[in-house]
């Protein structure tokens, strides 16, 4: 008797479960390509602001086109991935660009806070002033600000495809965060006490706004729960300026 001809289990069903299988493992693998290369031009952006330690608040605008020009190559390879991610159920493969959104972010927010990142908002915004700023440190890239820049939707709710999640935009502000309470120091050490004097002013208001989000016990949460941290420290370097008389008390 042929044991193929009697068996009660049609092969076409795991030859279907193959190609499937193939199939998202393809997909997979070349969102692991595109995710790589959308790190690498996320690593030289990073890298170009690590200057900002040693630059001179003067100097910071020749840095920033340098910093712009990269974040333009990350906003290609975001592009590039937002392309061919859309084409696939966004939640099952989030996972493998959701640290570099999140990095993107964190430049672009940092960019911008340095008087960086012009977008069409801020643009308008000095038109009806009339007049531009050379460089306007203390602001604050919103999330519908870095999705313009993007081009990527925000906060998608009513279809799937890939866009910026509020997540990404939260952890990549605390990202910033840590690295501006860095230059709280380093500031001083360049002499420029009123960088400092901005920063302490800037993150004490982004965490009292984190304060007032409900934040469930997630990455986020824990993310914030560590941020206490950078807040105490800018905080001891604005008083030991104030103690040594370096600072307005007004």
């Amino acid at each position: 008797m042929d044991i193929a001809s009697t068996s009660m289990i049609d092969p076409r069903i795991f030859e279907s479960l193959k190609a499937k299988a193939e199939e998202e493992t393809k997909v997979s693998e070349e969102l692991g390509v595109k995710a790589k290369a959308l790190d690498r031009d996320i690593s030289f952006a990073q890298g170009l602001l690590t200057r900002i330690h040693s630059t001179p608040k003067a100097k910071l605008p020749a840095l920033l086109v340098q910093v712009e020009d990269a974040i333009k190559a990350e906003i290609a390879s975001v592009q590039e991935l937002a392309v061919f991610a859309s084409q696939y159920p966004y939640y099952k493969y989030n996972h493998r660009w959701t640290r570099n959104m999140q990095n993107v972010v964190s430049t672009m927010i940092l960019c911008g806070w340095l008087g960086g990142m012009k977008t069409t908002a801020t643009a308008a915004a000095e038109a009806a002033g009339g007049r531009q700023e050379e460089l306007h440190i203390g602001r604050l890239m919103t999330i519908e600000e870095v999705g313009e820049v993007l081009n990527v939707p925000v906060n998608v709710k009513d279809r799937d495809t890939f866009h910026l999640t509020i997540e990404e935009y939260l952890i990549g502000l605390m990202d910033t965060i840590e690295e501006l309470s860095r230059l709280a120091m380093n500031s001083v050490t360049l002499g420029d006490m009123d960088v400092s004097v901005k920063i302490s002013a800037f993150v004490k208001d982004i965490y009292a706004g984190f304060q007032l989000l409900n934040l469930k016990n997630d990455i986020v949460r824990r993310k914030f729960d560590g941020m206490k941290y950078h807040v105490k420290k800018v905080e001891d370097v604005i008083y030991d300026l104030s103690l040594r008389n370096l600072i307005s008390k007004e």
